[in-house]
């Protein structure tokens, strides 16, 4: 059974830096992708950065390009997100998610989530 345990969320002052892990256990022989998304309360899950089990590659949202980076540890399971020069509008619960789909940029794509760790930029 596929588990995703998300941490490292917190509170951060505009410009600073933090990074989320994703441990994911019972991962399936299908799985391609390991994806971030993030929610507002009352906001649609947002698309932040994808990456392929496999291979390096990775996608990002227009948004977090230049300042997150996406990364896996495969004999540890883990997959990361550095985030940095973080900014108020960064604000969000962060989910992190697998996918049997390549790079899939959509939530409608994922077939497991963690339950998500706070991340609170302060100005």
């Amino acid at each position: 059974q596929v588990h995703l345990v998300e941490s490292g969320g917190g509170l951060v002052q505009a410009g600073g830096s933090l990074r989320l892990s994703c441990a994911h256990s019972g991962r399936r022989f299908s799985t391609t992708t390991m994806g971030w998304f993030r929610q507002a309360p009352g906001k649609e899950r947002e698309f932040v950065a994808a990456i392929s089990w496999i291979l390096d590659n990775t996608v990002y949202a227009d948004s977090v390009k230049g300042r997150f980076t996406i990364s896996r540890d495969n004999p540890k399971n883990t997959m990361y997100l550095q985030m940095n020069d973080l900014e108020v509008d960064d604000t969000d619960v962060y989910y992190c998610a697998e996918s049997h789909i390549n790079l899939s940029v959509v939530a409608a794509g994922y077939d497991y989530w963690g339950q998500g760790t706070q991340v609170a930029v302060s100005s």
